[in-house]
């Protein structure tokens, strides 16, 4: 898929041949399925408000897959929970930014009319469909309640509709799994019952939490072709979170890399697999196995900073070889030419050695 489409000015990206500018305000940019500008979501505990999502800013296209990845604990879930208004409050709660979807920020919704977008606009595939799905009720239940919150059907056109969105996913049988429960299904048959709840209302956008979490390989090869396949057909914009950097290669337009709740790194995922720049994506890089590897892996030393820590300067400065002594002591803004942003005061040449 190419990652040159011509774009409307917005927060993130606000042209796609030009750098990033100031975050959007108002109305949101036109001709962006999603833009999501500075924002800011903190956990309390003991009493003290921790970020755990630090001014987050990125633009979606129609049609458009964004991969965001980093590794667990960077900030990933909790940016897609924070977009959809889904942070468990408390402890956590969004405390800035905005969430611009066809004119409206999300963030300045009521709960009802919220609740209308969810699903009809904007829906999310989350991360375990064991937890996700309620185990007291069938597969049928659960997605007619959404279909008839959502539209003003029959019982028996829901049925039908809920039948036909199993289908679609390839889920077997679709006539009669619609009456079993989730522990009665396999996890590759629950992930596909999740797809296909967050699509049967036809959105515009899809945040993907690790859809493929804990499916075995060919399973995993069968859930990301269908999303693809029903992406394309709708002509979706799609958030894909993922560790996985192979399924980031192979579908993504762009790439986000998240690290201590910010993007330290955004570029076409061509451009980002040949040429990363910020050290820790170069770490990310250098730690996939290859011939080169010998059967030894590379690993970036330490851990993400907690969000109680955060060091004083640059985030990943006490796990950085090119660390400086102004890495320390100043926070990096996202800058850059052109489409390849990075939020780094002593870029590097990429050695995949």
């Amino acid at each position: 898929m190419s990652a040159t489409r011509s774009s409307t000015p917005g927060c993130a990206v606000p042209d796609r041949q030009a750098p990033i500018g100031p975050a959007a305000t108002g109305a949101g940019p036109p001709g962006l399925a999603l833009s999501i500008c500075n924002l800011r979501t903190v956990i309390r505990t003991e009493g003290v408000d921790h970020e755990v999502v630090r001014g987050l800013s990125l633009d979606i296209q129609p049609d458009e897959i964004v991969c965001l990845v980093g590794e667990s604990g960077c900030g990933k879930t909790m940016t897609a929970l924070s977009a959809l208004r889904l942070v468990p409050s408390p402890p956590a709660r969004v405390v800035g930014g905005e969430v611009m979807l066809a004119g409206r920020d999300l963030l300045k919704l009521s709960n009802r009319e919220m609740r209308a977008v969810r699903t009809e606009e904007i829906s999310m595939i989350f991360q375990d469909p064991l937890t996700s799905l309620d185990p007291v009720f069938t597969v049928g239940q659960m997605l007619i309640e959404v279909i008839c919150t959502h539209r003003p059907l029959s019982k028996r056109d829901a049925t039908d509709l809920a039948i036909s969105a199993l289908g679609g996913v390839g889920l077997p049988a679709p006539h009669q799994q619609i009456d079993a429960y989730p522990h009665q299904l396999s996890g590759g048959m629950r992930q596909r019952v999740m797809i296909a709840m967050a699509l049967m209302l036809d959105p515009s956008v899809l945040i993907a939490d690790e859809p493929t979490t804990a499916l075995d390989v060919t399973v995993q090869a069968q859930i990301l072709d269908r999303l693809l396949e029903e992406q394309r057909k709708r002509h979706m914009a799609m958030l894909l979170i993922t560790h996985d950097l192979a399924i980031v290669a192979s579908i993504a337009d762009r790439v986000a890399v998240m690290y201590s709740g910010e993007i330290v790194e955004l570029a076409p995922v061509r451009e980002l697999f040949s040429n990363p720049r910020h050290p820790y994506t170069q770490g990310l890089l250098k730690a996939l196995p290859s011939a080169r590897s010998k059967g030894v892996l590379y690993s970036i030393p330490g851990r993400v900073p907690p969000p109680q820590f955060p060091p004083p300067g640059c985030h990943f400065a006490p796990r950085c070889p090119y660390a400086v002594s102004r890495c320390w002591q100043q926070y990096p803004e996202l800058t850059g030419e052109g489409l390849h942003q990075m939020r780094c005061f002593n870029p590097q040449p990429f050695d995949p050695s």
